[in-house]
């Protein structure tokens, strides 16, 4: 029997796919010139069109707020294209790298060079940063880049299609569509770097359809980032900023504290100042334009399981309303939670929360919280709050995370200077400024042979000239 033919979207994307291939392996790799012009135009499709990009992420998240896409996404995008410009010309340059005494006055160098083609399976919580900044290193490594946009925001996914399509040829960017049969296809490409940002569980399907190309692969996933309260913590401060930590984007954020580990003895009072600060914040009116809404019912669905699993167990719940109050559901705003007494058992610490929902466990002595982690997977984030120095230097040389904060949270993803990417369950690779140069290039050492090398000493016939080789390599190593 005949095979069936491909469907419109899947021959679109292996034609696209394919030319790119071309392109990368026949043309030469952009110079300077080409990858800054390319960071002007992607700067162009974010800064003419801004306020598009906010009503198109608020219409798919039902509202989300307008101050929380300018500054945790646009502003975010513009930081990493005006670093990036700015440091490209040195980013590119050959590295000199030293040259072992036997072997000089031969030369090593270090040449960066674009992989290829890369692609990008981009997450739904924070659309517009998380998809470009991976797309601005590779850009700036000289790559060509296809993108494969998340289906939960579907005027997003329009909106940047539509708008890459009219900056860049399609050999040098291209959007593809959000159906769902491109989705399983995409990673099954042979690209030559893939970059899926989301969920641990996915994360690994992605990793093994990669796998079969040998596709080499960038993974930002998540897990339960936990946030230690110190006995030497200044309880106030620290209620505060995990409240702003926990509740930017309704907690729908993958280094969002998941949980708290407090002194037994602090324990509702902590709950009791974040509980204040949520409310000085974002107040108790779920048409409150500061406060985001859950991207979907079966996500609100979801927390609204969590939360009863845990009152079940006997946890305390803190929240201005039910969840299923129609004043918030009908908006899905699910009410900023505070789940007190939070044990292991509970499904709330079994699995990444994502949603506005922080429990807070408590801890007798300054061992438990470091067994308590290193007995999980490695988290994605992890944020410790004191003035102890040695306290804290134990938690870091102690645990192992994919990044911290210490006395806030989140605040280690928005430095340009610094790597951003999980570890074990939580992600693997890296990228942001110079570190996602690096990730989307191939750096190739070059040895440039000296005449004056003494190294066809090592030919055959051997001799006597291969004994005193022999000696003086002996005696440099």
């Amino acid at each position: 029997m005949d095979q069936p033919l491909k469907s419109a979207p899947l021959r679109a994307l292996d034609d696209a796919f394919h030319a790119m291939v071309e392109q990368s392996r026949t043309r030469p790799a952009p110079d300077l010139h080409e990858r800054l012009d390319r960071l002007a135009r992607l700067r162009a499709v974010v800064a003419d069109n801004e306020e598009r990009f906010r009503q198109a992420i608020s219409a798919d998240f039902g509202h989300r707020s307008a101050v929380e896409t300018t500054i945790a996404e646009t502003l975010l995008v513009f930081s990493e294209i005006r670093h990036a410009t700015k440091h490209l010309k040195k980013w590119m340059a050959p590295q000199r790298i030293a040259t072992a005494l036997q072997f000089l006055p031969a030369r090593n160098r270090l040449i960066p060079q674009p992989l290829g083609v890369v692609g990008i399976i981009a997450p739904w919580n924070y659309p517009l940063q998380l998809t470009l900044a991976p797309a601005i290193g590779a850009i700036a490594a000289g790559n060509r880049i296809i993108i494969k946009p998340s289906e939960l925001v579907p005027h997003f996914s329009a909106l940047l299609k539509e708008l890459v399509a009219q900056k860049f040829d399609a050999t040098e960017m291209l959007v593809t569509g959000i159906e769902d049969e491109v989705a399983k296809a995409f990673p099954t490409l042979p690209f030559d770097h893939l970059v899926f940002t989301g969920s641990t569980r996915v994360g690994r399907i992605v990793a093994e359809a990669a796998g079969r190309n040998l596709t080499p692969v960038t993974l930002e996933l998540g897990g339960k980032s936990p946030a230690i309260i110190d006995p030497s913590a200044d309880l106030e401060e620290a209620a505060e900023r995990i409240a702003y930590g926990k509740l930017l984007n309704a907690g729908q954020t993958c280094i969002a504290p998941d949980y708290v580990l407090v002194p037994e003895g602090s324990l509702q009072a902590f709950a009791e100042k974040v509980r204040a600060h949520i409310k000085r914040m974002f107040g108790t009116d779920p048409n409150n334009k500061d406060y985001t809404s859950i991207i979907s019912i079966s996500h609100y669905a979801r927390l609204e399981r969590l939360v009863a699993d845990a009152a079940q167990r006997g946890a305390k719940i803190l929240q201005p309303a039910k969840a299923d109050d129609p004043n918030w559901k009908a908006r899905r705003k699910f009410p900023p939670t505070l789940v007190v007494g939070a044990t292991p058992e509970m499904a709330i610490m079994q699995e990444e929360i994502f949603g506005p929902v922080l429990p807070v466990m408590g801890y007798r002595d300054a061992a438990e919280p470091i067994a308590f982690i290193n007995g999980r997977d490695r988290p994605l984030a992890l944020y410790w709050f004191g003035n102890d120095r040695t306290a804290r230097d134990e938690v870091l040389m102690r645990t192992v995370s994919g990044g911290v904060t210490v006395n806030d949270c989140l605040f280690h993803f928005t430095q340009i200077n610094q790597p951003m990417g999980g570890v074990g369950t939580s992600g693997t690779g890296a990228y942001h400024g110079e570190w996602g140069f690096r990730t989307f290039s191939k750096l190739k050492p070059v040895f440039y042979r000296s005449r004056l090398n003494r190294l066809a000493d090592l030919y055959p016939p051997y001799g006597g000239k291969i004994a005193r080789l022999e000696k003086m390599m002996r005696f440099m190593s």
